[in-house]
This record gives structure tokens, C-alpha cells and sequence, in this order.
């Protein structure tokens, strides 16, 4: 069912979790199906002695695709025509994230959204924007 621009309002909300406790071979699987075999998302070795961080961490393209898909669920297939982020922190394995879409303009075909991913500490790891045609 497609979303129709007399149901929605400025401020309007849908949100979803995406991932409870985020595993490493959800980011393994990642890294397979992209061919991003980025040493600081599969070798924990490297990750935590030569790069200095804690431990491996997903790909800001696996957290983007995650956040699409909850954009896809919220206004339907084939209804994208914008869809841009900036990657502000790090995932980590075990990570729960949550994703809202925020209503921000509505025209008789268009809506606009003010989209952001937290982790479970309300830490923003991904905020954006997207576009999508409406009935």
C-alpha cells in the first residue's frame, strides 16, 4: 500500500529496529556480497593492533542498506528518488539499531524525510535525507 500525501504531516514519524545484537558474521556477510574486504571490518587482529580501535566494525554501507530497506518498508518499492547519508559513528558487533524517518515537507506527489539511525545508546551512527514519490 503506497503512502498518500493527504496522510501525512509535517513531523510525521516511522521508525523501525533494524538489527538486535549485531553479530560479526552479519559484517563478514557484508564484506562477501560487496567484496569490501577492509581489513578494519574482518580482521580483528589488525583492527585492534594496527588501527587502534577496540574491535572490528560494520561497514557504513551495510548500516546504510539497513537504513534503506526501513525507507522501502516505510513509503514502498520503487518509490526512492533520493537517498543520501553521512556516516557519523562506528557499529560495532552487538550494536541494536533503530531507524526513524521524519516527515520534514509534503507536496501532492513528494514527500521529503530527515532520516537517522541510532545504536542503543542513542548514539547517532548514520543521518540523512531521502525523497520518495507519493499517491
Amino acid at each position: 500500500m503506497a503512502l498518500k500525501s493527504s496522510e501525512l504531516s509535517v513531523g510525521d514519524t516511522y521508525s523501525e529496529c533494524l538489527v538486535e545484537d549485531l553479530k560479526r558474521t552479519q559484517i563478514v556477510m557484508y564484506a562477501g556480497a560487496s567484496g569490501d574486504y577492509n581489513p578494519l571490518h574482518t580482521d580483528e587482529i589488525f583492527t585492534t593492533k594496527v588501527a587502534g580501535y577496540p574491535t572490528v566494525f560494520a561497514h557504513g554501507m551495510l548500516t546504510m542498506g539497513m537504513t534503506g530497506r526501513m525507507l522501502t518498508n516505510y513509503v514502498g518499492d520503487g518509490r526512492l528518488t533520493k537517498y543520501g547519508v553521512r556516516f557519523t559513528n562506528q557499529v560495532w558487533p552487538g550494536d541494536t539499531l533503530n531507524s526513524t524517518a521524519t516527515v520534514e515537507e509534503v507536496t501532492d506527489d513528494m514527500v521529503k524525510l530527515k532520516v537517522e539511525t541510532t545504536n542503543q545508546d542513542g548514539v547517532v551512527v548514520v543521518s540523512g535525507y531521502a525523497e520518495a514519490r507519493v499517491d
